[in-house]
């Protein structure tokens, strides 16, 4: 008897592992077939560039990675412009004259640019983000360009084709950044630079900072600006190698990309390639080493961080704002400016769940170790009362206020004079940059403008017809409280710049 249910139990085992390993190897062949059976790519979702910069790269200062990046868009003129020319694709950006084409702008903002300025009182170094150009931080260059040198760095991979996120490293643009730190450094002497960095961005400059003080030597900027810092990702961002690593083993390139879309935006990627994500969750995690690895007296040597982040963020997780980065960082004068949700009642009624509720235990608001500002709806304490209550307040709940957290004072509330536009229940990750007048994801639509006006639009139809999901055409692209973040880095930069003159 026992040797039969030895055997029985041998048999069902073989049974048991077999049948898992067919499902896996069905589950497997099925998610291969299915990522293989989106669009075809395109000739900018193949070609390689041979002027790309890389680390092995002939590029010792930042003039010469201008240089480069001459040809680089020589390169994409010769092997992609001239390619699609017979083509009549009116919201394509690789067609010169459609709606889409970056040309269609006075300003070249795919690529890296300096503007120089002898009455300058600082400098000020942009920074986009992944799948971006220097186009995301235009509206804070115009805004310092008569008190500031100015100098905007396309990272290596970007404003070209999205073919430049396949093999990209994320050292790469660490030493680009590393380069324009340099440049800005030689071109103004002894006065101070600020870092302004959107997502990826952020992660880059305070990666340079990290690293310096890694290794002994002196830092860069005197303070710093980030706008949704990539701090943490994801852990799916790291499983997505391995589906990139299995297209290249079975010949699928489709495989290399995460979404493969329409290239209608001029200044933005739409397609994403898999290599991309796992390169930022990359560098977060040299990041996050540093930080946790760095004494405490080094650390302290960070210069000030005054940071802009919605709490509903669907690309970076806002709690790695607060836990891993200001939870970590000594206590100084950093600040952090949260967004919140709508909290007008009709708009909460749709919310599953609350994304200010699990960021509130590592806010610490009885003691904050930083400064916090909440920007909220006013009278949010009337979601308690009855709804007839509610109704008769709806109008103030459109209004909103910044309430202010700071350690050792008391929590203080100011109006902003600013209201929730209809509609609109929540700020995104993209949207935090740019102001509701901005000519390309702004609500104005203006008429004769030969190009494309993306936050305008307003597209409804059938699901599956266009080659942009409905998450995207949906995602709110611009911040309707961005004279605030204009309002709130000026004092930012001008409390240092008065440290510094006293």
């Amino acid at each position: 008897m026992k040797t039969l249910l030895i055997h029985s139990t041998k048999h069902l085992t073989i049974a048991v592992t077999y049948a898992c390993l067919g499902i896996t190897v069905a589950a497997l062949a099925f998610g291969v077939w299915f990522l293989n059976a989106r669009p075809d790519l395109s000739v900018w979702h193949s070609t390689r560039l041979e002027h790309q910069f890389r680390l092995d790269s002939e590029v010792k200062d930042f003039p010469a990675y201008q240089a480069l990046e001459a040809k680089l868009f020589e390169e994409v003129e010769r092997k992609i412009y001239r390619r699609t020319q017979g083509l009549e694709q009116p919201l394509n950006r690789y067609w010169h004259g459609s709606f889409a084409d970056p040309g269609n702008w006075p300003q070249a903002w795919n690529r890296s640019y300096e503007w120089a300025n002898p009455q300058a009182e600082f400098g000020v170094l942009l920074l986009h983000g992944m799948s971006d150009s220097p186009y995301s931080l235009s509206h804070f260059a115009e805004h310092f360009r008569t008190r500031a040198h100015l100098l905007g760095l396309r990272l290596p991979g970007h404003g070209t084709i999205p073919s430049g996120l396949v093999e990209l490293k994320w050292q790469e643009m660490a030493r680009a950044v590393e380069l324009a730190s340099e440049h800005l450094s030689r071109q103004l002497g002894d006065k101070p630079i600020y870092v302004v960095a959107f997502s990826t961005g952020a992660a880059l400059a305070l990666n340079h900072e990290l690293e310096q003080l890694s290794q002994g030597q002196g830092l860069s900027y005197r303070g710093m600006i980030f706008l949704s810092p990539a701090i943490g990702l994801s852990p799916v961002a790291a499983g997505a190698k391995w589906q990139d690593r299995l297209g290249r083993m079975l010949g699928l390139e489709k495989l290399s990309w995460n979404s493969i879309q329409t290239e209608f935006d001029p200044f933005k990627y739409n397609s994403f390639a898999v290599n991309a994500g796992d390169v930022v969750y990359q560098l977060a995690e040299r990041n996050q080493q540093l930080i946790q690895t760095l004494p405490e007296e080094k650390l302290s040597a960070l210069a000030d961080i005054l940071t802009f982040q919605s709490v509903a963020d669907g690309t970076v997780s806002t709690q790695a704002v607060v836990s891993d980065l200001y939870g970590r960082l000594p206590a100084k004068q950093h600040q952090l400016v949260l967004f919140d949700i709508n909290r007008q009642p009709l708009s909460l009624a749709l919310v599953a769940n609350d994304p200010l509720a699990a960021l509130l235990p590592a806010l610490g608001l009885d003691a904050p170790r930083f400064d916090l500002t909440l920007v909220q709806n006013r009278n949010a304490e009337l979601q308690q009362q009855p709804l007839s209550a509610q109704k008769a307040a709806l109008r103030r709940f459109d209004e909103v206020e910044a309430n202010w957290y700071r350690p050792a004072y008391e929590a203080s509330h100011q109006p902003l004079g600013l209201a929730w536009p209809k509609g609109i229940y929540s700020l995104s990750h993209v949207a935090l940059p740019y102001p509701a007048s901005d000519s390309l994801y702004g609500t104005a639509f203006e008429k004769g403008r030969h190009r494309v006006q993306i936050g305008a639009a307003a597209a409804r139809g059938e699901r599956g017809v266009l080659g942009v999901s409905a998450d995207e055409v949906l995602r709110q692209k611009w911040n309707p409280f961005f004279p605030y973040v204009l309002d709130r880095v000026d004092r930012f930069i001008d409390a240092r710049q008065g440290a510094q003159s006293r």
